[in-house]
């Protein structure tokens, strides 16, 4: 090899090692350097507002799902609307999505530390994992060093995020391009085991007849939380997705969507479609099973397409980005 050869292969190589170092991507803790309590701030940050709002642990989980699901994990959900954009959280498909001011207190916990250093989009993934553990689920360890997006997706949530009434076929297809497999989806639908669903989404289900996929028993209490079969919106008209244990994070979803108890679409047809039912069956009898498929597809989302290095920016607040703050 010539020495023009040699010369030319050691540039290439200092090049690819200084991108590397530059851009380390998502890494187990990103800030050990630069900011070494962020994650502590924010357990505790989620741990003392689930002490007064027990609801906010419900709205973490759902941001993770929301937020990364679209075509990055970049904190693009949290953003507001402006004069040329929409925001996400403004959309139909974010219909009872809340708690967004809460994520400031914990971006506010965090800047008093360690002031433009840690991305709303950890904190968005953080909040998320410490969320569960409040939730009684299990303690999955994440990556961090994603740094957050400038605009709304709003655009593209029809494109990427599957509705609670979609077919299965969508749900799986919609979470394989991202890498989650069938028993990584079904696991994820655990989530539907905590919070609760406003009767916009169920009326279909019981009006101007019952679904008769629902079990009878069930449907006696679906009514009388949903007694109108055109709903307001804006009323507090929900039922629990899980009656018997409806706080905590566990396996009992998939033991009530095969006693026909599932409130949605896609909670009935998970029990039944023969590529998800088998998952079910298994997460149903071993909460270690489902705690291990559920870790594993949390990580898989949480690492959708971040924005690493140079990209993106860390916004000081995480409603808006920085060029208009």
């Amino acid at each position: 090899m010539g020495c023009k050869a040699l010369f030319f292969l050691a540039v290439i190589c200092f090049s690819a090692v200084l991108v590397s170092a530059q851009d380390p991507g998502l890494v187990m803790n990103f800030y050990k350097d630069t900011c070494p309590q962020a994650e502590d701030i924010i357990r505790e940050q989620v741990r003392l507002l689930y002490k007064r709002h027990k609801n906010t642990a419900f709205s973490w989980l759902r941001n993770i799902f929301h937020d990364c699901a679209v075509e990055s994990c970049d904190a693009s959900l949290l953003l507001d609307s402006t004069r040329r954009s929409l925001s996400e959280k403004e959309t139909d498909r974010s219909f009872g999505l809340r708690n967004f001011r809460y994520i400031e207190d914990i971006k506010d916990a965090v800047e008093r530390e360690c002031p433009g250093v840690v991305s709303c989009a950890d904190i968005l993934v953080l909040a998320a994992r410490d969320g569960i553990v409040q939730l009684g689920g299990p303690y999955i360890p994440l990556k961090t060093g994603r740094r957050d997006g400038r605009k709304s997706r709003a655009d593209l949530l029809e494109e990427y995020l599957p509705d609670h009434n979609e077919s299965i076929s969508v749900v799986l297809e919609r979470f394989g391009k991202i890498g989650i497999d069938t028993p990584g989806v079904v696991a994820l639908l655990g989530a539907h085991s905590v919070g609760r669903t406003h009767c916009v989404k169920l009326v279909h289900r019981l009006y101007p007849e019952v679904d008769p996929a629902l079990n009878p028993d069930h449907v006696e209490h679906m009514l009388h939380k949903c007694p109108d079969p055109i709903p307001d919106p804006q009323a507090v008209q929900y039922v629990r997705n899980d009656r018997g244990t409806p706080m905590i994070l566990d396996n009992n979803y998939y033991r009530n969507i095969l006693d026909d108890k599932g409130l949605l679409i896609v909670d009935h047809q998970l029990a039944q479609d023969k590529r998800t039912k088998p998952y079910v069956k298994k997460m149903a009898k071993s909460q270690e099973y489902w705690h291990k498929e559920f870790s594993r597809a949390i990580t898989i989302l949480s690492e959708n397409n971040p924005l690493t290095g140079e990209k993106g920016e860390i916004r000081q607040h995480c409603n808006v980005a920085n060029k208009l703050h």
